[in-house]
């Protein structure tokens, strides 16, 4: 069988989009797999009974998938976890740690002025342009938390045109 150079191209393209999330069926499917689809994890946790996988998909990007493994190293879930559902679960007194366990890595962390800690934002997939910032003191102590305009959506950053 004869594979032309353009359905070799389609192919690579494919399997460059499937790589951005699990597969939706993950029977079978080994932690290395995993890995060799989606490339490196982020962060990689030891939980009890097994393995969490951590894949932020960003700055842009608007996902972050937990893949998790059983002892045996085989995916038994996956999960974006960028969702408002989550969102509410940061709460002030949090520490930074627990924030970085609930929602993966942010997408930006950008400091403040006079030492007062960071701010880590979180795009995520919604019908606004806005996106999830959690205020970190010095302390490494989540002060606040909520939703905020990016950047790129900046009224005064937009072009009218006529």
């Amino acid at each position: 069988m004869r594979v032309s150079s353009w359905s070799l191209a389609g192919l690579c393209l494919l399997s460059a989009c499937t790589g951005y999330a699990p597969p939706n069926n993950l029977a079978g499917v080994s932690g290395e797999q995993i890995v060799a689809s989606m490339g490196t994890p982020d962060t990689q946790r030891q939980l009890d009974g097994g393995t969490r996988l951590e894949f932020p998909r960003g700055p842009y990007g608007r996902h972050t998938w937990f893949v998790y493994l059983d002892a045996a190293g085989n995916a038994v879930r996956a999960e974006q976890v960028l969702t408002e559902k989550n969102f509410t679960q940061i709460n002030p007194g949090m520490t930074a740690d627990e924030v970085r366990f609930q929602l993966g890595r942010p997408g930006e962390v950008q400091g403040l002025a006079r030492s007062r800690g960071t701010v880590w934002s979180y795009r995520y997939e919604n019908p606004f342009c806005r996106w999830f910032q959690v205020e970190i003191s010095e302390e490494k102590t989540v002060r606040s938390a909520g939703y905020g305009e990016p950047p790129e959506c900046s009224r005064r950053d937009r072009v009218l045109i006529p």
